[in-house]
């Protein structure tokens, strides 16, 4: 083995600790990118395969009602490879052992054939048998929630009257990855499910005989999407079209590439501090391991070693480090991209879902993260490089003596000797100490972007479902009503305490050349229990005309105050009208549009009428509310608030908060490794001077005072240092993590702070103990015949 090997192996046994917590640090950054990008290519392939097989469709639309005579219309549309007519509806459910009402979506199937698009994947069971009455496949989120099996009987009140569905299969769909009722976020896999029966028996219950309300177009390899869309526009728009759209704008499609977007941001910007961390405590060390090594650097170049060889030499000192840490990086991936997998079969439902990892992840892994030491290692390696040998061969000069600012004030007499040694030493290696600093408060900064997204999302369960949502519940209507007669019966429904007034109104609101695809809510001036308010808790008050947009909305048809804003509703005769944009809001989720509900009453050329109510209600009448909305034909649905909320906090703080806890984890490793590092680099500079002190006389508690109070010192200016740049990082992690569904608030909570700064003070504590006993340690006479 070469003399030089020799000496890699001893440095990395002496400095076995350093090296141990330097690879741990890199292991995190490695183990987070493995795990998010591995996790995201499972996703990705789960859901392209899926799309693939059961032929989901690339455009959608919806009408009152039309022929079937129009498919042949529709396929003769250039780019158009299939075509898909069917019924669907939704239907108030009448569930045993479950007094609130859910809402079922009937989506027809043809009796003679599987569905040319959007197939189901029938998980037990089977199919709908022709001229069997009532029989239904039930989604299988539904069907898990209630624990139904083939063969189970529920309720269902279709066109006034109440039938009974037996389900004979348990299926999934393309369309229903993630099973989300339009106009909410968050699945409600208790009160929401999909049923799908025969097209004879749905068309007829609902007056469909031989038309359709609802189409679905596959597309061929280089069709023109918006010209599709134009022209089934056109051929739609006598019978009530809504209005079609491709796939980027489904409802289950748009969450799943919601999801991608955020996996992908994680991938990169959450690994990216970490092996910058990295980086920087690989340059500290080899920076100051070769500053002690001055004497054998000299010796090996006067030995023949050439330059290059001893600056391959650190470099393969801190590519060893990488490949430990990359080996525990891609190991930890692996394992947490297998949880992370399994936590998100819970709601993305496919055929088969299965962990897979790409062989170019963990390779690339450890390309980057030895970029990153490559990139830590080389100003120390260079450096190494131009020292010269008969200059190396000396001892390091002293520092130039000169009295600290405090001594030059004459407060010395107020300092001990140890306190003004721990001055002096801060004060003459400014550098160093500011690179110190720096590496503790970059340790600071990833405990506060671990630990900040539970503060924000308790910030935004208290806002969302406490503060501006006060109603408990929230009726639905199958079509817009006049306002005095529904809110009459509304208002007398049992238990009924307070009624606000809504009305929600499908469009496509246009700017130039840009579209979107929203709904406008009239809200009524009085709001008490549906109160609009911005993400800093601000209420925005609504204009009597004009129209408020979400800023996410504005930012996507790029629209600003003032601007005149085309708005093509989807529904009734389906005016094409103009008005401004008078508002902005900044929101948390969704991107739609406000306005007064008078407002668009008169912009909609219509009389006072609603879509809905948000309503309170008396507990102790509950279940008389239950039982009447199910038997009123009117209501299209009900929504609980405390639902809402039991949704969001397991969808999407479980789920957040299950990723952050690893962060947590992963941040704390980092920390006690910066802060280990710097304490153990400083005792090996300082070693033979804190061994002279001990031969002068000074007792060992002083010694280690001296090395640790310089340490406390740096420590102390490092955590405010730290807590700043945690801030700015969490700001970045959150403009990394927006989607167009999702936004998340900058919230950090005082006791944030607090945590990642006691945690430092408690990695310097610990790193300073595991000093403190080497300083008992050490070896008098071998550390003073170092130098000289």
């Amino acid at each position: 083995m070469k003399a030089l090997h020799l000496k890699l192996l001893r440095d990395l046994w002496q400095m076995k600790g350093q090296a141990l917590t330097i690879s741990l640090v890199m292991a995190c950054g490695i183990a987070v990118f493995v795990m998010s990008l591995s996790t995201l290519d499972s996703l990705q392939s789960a859901q392209t395969a899926y799309y693939d097989q059961y032929r989901f469709a690339h455009v959608f639309a919806q009408v009152k009602r039309a022929p079937n005579a129009l498919r042949d219309r529709m396929a003769e549309i250039p780019g158009v490879s299939q075509v898909e007519t069917r019924v669907v509806v939704d239907v108030i459910l009448d569930l045993p052992h479950f007094a609130e009402p859910a809402v079922g979506r009937l989506v027809s199937i043809p009796e003679d054939r599987p569905p040319r698009l959007n197939r189901l994947h029938v998980r037990s069971g089977r199919y709908p048998e022709p001229g069997r009455k009532g029989e239904v496949l039930v989604s299988e989120p539904f069907a898990e929630a209630h624990g139904f099996q083939p063969g189970d009987g529920i309720g269902a009140v279709i066109h006034g009257r109440l039938e009974t569905l037996r389900i004979v299969g348990i299926a999934i769909s393309p369309e229903y990855i993630y099973q989300v009722r339009p106009g909410e976020i968050y699945p409600d896999e208790e009160r929401f499910g999909v049923f799908w029966m025969g097209y004879r028996e749905l068309s007829t219950a609902h007056d469909l005989e031989g038309a359709f309300n609802d189409v679905s177009l596959a597309l061929t390899p280089g069709a023109s999407r918006p010209h599709v869309l134009h022209r089934l526009d056109r051929i739609l728009e006598p019978y009530g079209g809504h209005g079609s759209y491709g796939r980027e704008d489904q409802l289950s499609h748009r969450f799943v590439s919601d999801e991608l977007t955020q996996l992908r941001g994680m991938g990169l910007v959450i690994p990216s501090i970490f092996l910058a961390v990295a980086a920087f405590i690989i340059n500290v060390v080899l920076s100051r391991l070769i500053h002690t090594q001055r004497e054998q650097v000299a010796t090996l170049k006067a030995f023949g070693y050439s330059n290059h060889e001893i600056a391959f030499h650190y470099l393969k000192f801190a590519l060893c480090l990488t490949l430990l840490g990359s080996l525990w990086g891609v190991a930890a991936g692996v394992w947490l991209g297998r949880a992370l997998t399994d936590l998100y079969s819970q709601f993305f439902r496919f055929p088969s879902f299965y962990y897979t990892l790409d062989p170019a992840i963990p390779v690339l892994a450890m390309i980057i993260g030895g970029t990153a030491a490559v990139l830590g290692v080389l100003n120390a390696a260079l450096r190494a490089m131009k020292l010269a040998p008969a200059e190396a061969m000396r001892p390091e000069p002293p520092p130039v003596f000169r009295p600290t600012v405090l001594e030059r004030l004459g407060l010395q007499q107020l300092l001990s000797p140890p306190v003004r040694m721990i001055l002096r030493q801060v004060e003459r290696r400014p550098w160093r100490a500011i690179l110190s600093c720096v590496g503790i408060a970059l340790s600071v900064a990833i405990l506060v972007v671990s630990n900040f997204m539970v503060d924000t999302v308790r910030y935004v369960i208290d806002f969302q479902f406490h503060t501006a949502q006060r109603q408990d519940m929230t009726l639905t209507l199958l079509e817009p009503r006049a306002m005095g007669p529904a809110l009459s019966a509304i208002s007398n429904l049992p238990g009924v305490l307070r009624v606000e007034p809504f009305r929600n109104v499908p469009v496509r609101l246009s700017h130039e050349h840009r579209s979107r695809r929203t709904g406008i809510m009239g809200l009524s001036p009085q709001r008490e229990l549906y109160r609009l308010m911005d993400m800093d808790g601000q209420l925005v008050e609504l204009p009597r005309e004009g129209l408020v947009l979400s800023e996410k909305l504005a930012e996507l048809l790029q629209v600003e105050l003032g601007d005149s804003i085309t708005v093509e509703v989807m529904e009734g005769r389906r005016p094409v009208l103009e008005t401004r944009v008078t508002g902005l809001l900044k929101d948390f989720s969704g991107t739609s549009g406000y306005m007064d509900l008078g407002a668009l009453n008169r912009l909609m050329g219509e009389r006072d009428t609603l879509s809905g109510a948000f309503i309170t209600v008396d507990s102790n009448h509950l279940n008389p509310l239950y039982e009447t909305i199910k038997n009123t034909p009117g209501i299209a649905g009900a929504a609980l608030k405390k639902a809402s909320l039991e949704n969001f906090e397991e969808i999407v703080a479980e789920n957040l908060l299950t990723i952050q806890a690893f962060y947590l984890a992963f941040s704390v490793v980092i920390a006690l490794g910066v802060v280990y590092n710097s304490v153990h680099v400083t005792l090996s500079e300082r070693s033979r001077e804190l061994a002279t002190l001990r031969v002068m006389g000074f007792t060992r508690g002083e010694v280690s005072l001296i090395l640790l109070g310089e340490v406390a010192i740096l420590a102390a200016l490092a955590i405010p240092l730290g807590l700043a740049m945690g801030h700015l990082l969490a700001w970045i992690t959150v403009q990394a993590l927006e989607t167009e569904n999702f936004r998340f608030p900058l919230i950090i909570e005082f006791p944030t702070y607090v945590y990642a700064a006691v945690a430092v003070m408690g990695a310097t504590v610990f790193s300073g103990l595991a000093a403190r006993r080497k300083i008992n340690k050490l070896d008098l006479v071998s550390v003073l015949k170092s130098q000289d």
